[in-house]
C-alpha cells in the first residue's frame, strides 16, 4: 500500500529519469509496501502519458520467463510492459542518448494475425492467431540506479522495457519449432552465450498465452498487428556505446545491431 507518494508521484519520478536519464533510487525503498497492482498503475500512468503524447501503443513485451529470473524475484510467473511505435528501431542503430544503463537479449518476436482473448487462451490458440515469428533483440533498459530492482521496481518501471530491433526475415510458425530454436549470442564478434526457445517458459508461445490471459483480468486485450516479444533466451548482456550485437537464431537467421 502506498503510503508517502500517488501513482501519479511515482510515475513521474519514473518519467523525469527516463527523460533526464538520471537513475532513481528503487520505488520499493521510497514505498516499501507497494505493491504489483500498484506497480502496474505506475506503468499505465506513464503509458497514458506517452499515448497523450501522440506515442501508439504497438505490442507487449513479457519479462521473467526464466526460472532463475523468478527465483531471483521471488516470484511464480512473468511481468509485462507496453511497447510504443517510438521503441521499434528498425535500422538497428540503437541510439544511446535516449538510454541509461541498457542491456541486450536475444528473444522471439510474435506478430499478431488476428486478436488473442482471455482468459483461457491456450499456447496453440496463440500459435494460430500468429501471422509469422522473428527473431527480435531487446534493449532492456532500467530508470533505477545500478539495476537495484525489486519485482515492483521493474513493473512500474514499464518491465525495464528499451527499445527493440525486429528482422527481415518471417517464418510461419508451422515451419519452425519454438521451444527447440537456439540461439547463439555474439557481442562484438566474441561469442558470450548460447540459448534456446525453451528457456522461456519452456515453449515462447505459453508466454503469450500467458500474456493474453493476464491482460483479460486487467480488460485489455492483444490485437492483430501487434508484436510480442517473448522473453529472453539467454542472460542479458551489458552495452555500451559503439558495441555491436548479433544473435544468430536456428531457422530464424541472423539479427544484428550496434550501439551508436
Amino acid at each position: 500500500m502506498l503510503k508517502n507518494y500517488t501513482v501519479g508521484q511515482l510515475a513521474g519520478q519514473l518519467y523525469d529519469a527516463r527523460i533526464n536519464r538520471i537513475p532513481i533510487k528503487p520505488l520499493t525503498e521510497m514505498e516499501p509496501g507497494i505493491s504489483v497492482d500498484e506497480a502496474y498503475a505506475v506503468q499505465i500512468a506513464n503509458i497514458k502519458r506517452a499515448t497523450e503524447n501522440g506515442h501508439v501503443i504497438v505490442g507487449k513485451k513479457i519479462g521473467l520467463t526464466s526460472l532463475v529470473m523468478q527465483q531471483m524475484m521471488n516470484v511464480n510467473e512473468p511481468d509485462y510492459g507496453h511497447l510504443l511505435d517510438s521503441m521499434h528501431i528498425k535500422d538497428g542503430m540503437i541510439p544511446m542518448d535516449t538510454l541509461l544503463q541498457p542491456k541486450m537479449e536475444g528473444e522471439i518476436a510474435f506478430i499478431l494475425g488476428k486478436d488473442l482473448v482471455g482468459p483461457n487462451v491456450t499456447p496453440q490458440q496463440v500459435l494460430e492467431a500468429t501471422e509469422y515469428v522473428t527473431a527480435a533483440l531487446e534493449i532492456v533498459d532500467s530508470r533505477v540506479l545500478d539495476w537495484k530492482i525489486k519485482l515492483p521496481d521493474t513493473v512500474a518501471d514499464n518491465a525495464s522495457s528499451g527499445c527493440y530491433v525486429l528482422s527481415d526475415t518471417h517464418v510461419p510458425v508451422s515451419d519452425v519449432s519454438l521451444p527447440d530454436v537456439e540461439m547463439v549470442f555474439y557481442k562484438n564478434g566474441k561469442e558470450l552465450n548460447r540459448g534456446k526457445g525453451s528457456a522461456a517458459l519452456g515453449d515462447p508461445a505459453l508466454c503469450v498465452a500467458w500474456l493474453a490471459n493476464k491482460l483479460w483480468a486487467y480488460g485489455v486485450t492483444l490485437k492483430k498487428g501487434e508484436v510480442v516479444l517473448s522473453g529472453a533466451l539467454s542472460a542479458a548482456v551489458d552495452a555500451s556505446r559503439g558495441d555491436d550485437f548479433r544473435a544468430e537464431m536456428s531457422t530464424l537467421g541472423p539479427i544484428a545491431a550496434q550501439f551508436v
